[in-house]
């Protein structure tokens, strides 16, 4: 089974965190870690993985919201 780099992060707080979004919709997720902690609590390279198939899905999931411009009329 194959699995795509959704998104690379410097903390595993924040892919845990798009795991746990992930989940809650089904999509099944998992969290490699990139190489060996950092130190003075900077965090550790980690990657967020998704099967092929839902990497559509949880790309739209952890994408930031784009807002619309506001219109001055």
């Amino acid at each position: 089974m194959s699995w795509i780099t959704l998104k690379t992060t410097s903390f595993r707080w924040e892919a845990e965190l798009m795991q746990q979004i992930l989940a809650a919709h089904q999509i099944p997720a998992r969290i490699v870690d990139l190489g060996i902690a950092s130190y003075l609590g900077a965090g550790s390279a980690t990657a967020l993985q998704v099967l092929p198939e839902h990497h559509p899905s949880a790309s739209l999931l952890i994408s930031p919201i784009e807002e619309e411009p506001e219109s001055n009329s």
